[in-house]
């Protein structure tokens, strides 16, 4: 009677983690600026967020994922932990994981990230910076023992 496969594919958006699968990212800590939404100034959540709308200043996003889709139009700075660029950005990215600029996407700006993929069709325009990602630290080692004797 019910599918719910089927409604679960409707609200489907492709994850800023691998570009070219489609993976459902919409969960209760997913915000979705829609495409009608205009918004100036400084944008700044502690959950993922989907861009299809017109935003312009600075987008702080630290540890989360950020889409920009294929109708969203951005003007901004941009900090997040992963993102993917379906759409326009006028502005750098900084991000401490994955960069993925998708088939059609326009980035003008530079980019710092450790990771980056680039879609054939997708258009670029800036410089790259990439760094490797911080080293995992491991707890110093204690000094051997001395051998004692008596």
């Amino acid at each position: 009677m019910f599918n719910r496969a089927q409604d679960s594919d409707n609200a489907t958006v492709a994850s800023p983690l691998r570009i070219g699968e489609s993976q459902p990212i919409r969960s209760k800590n997913v915000s979705v600026i829609g495409p009608t939404l205009v918004f100036k100034g400084e944008l700044s959540a502690d959950e993922d967020l989907v861009i299809e709308g017109s935003i312009e200043g600075t987008i702080a996003h630290h540890k989360k994922n950020l889409t920009i889709g294929k109708q969203g139009r951005v003007t901004a700075d941009i900090h997040a932990t992963s993102v993917l660029v379906e759409g326009v950005l006028n502005g750098d990215i900084t991000s401490d994981g994955l960069v993925s600029l998708a088939k059609g996407s326009t980035v003008t700006g530079n980019i710092y990230c450790t990771r980056l993929v680039m879609e054939d069709g997708a258009q670029f325009n800036g410089k790259v910076e990439m760094s490797k990602p911080s080293p995992v630290k491991e707890a110093p080692k204690p000094k051997a023992a001395e051998n004692l004797t008596a």
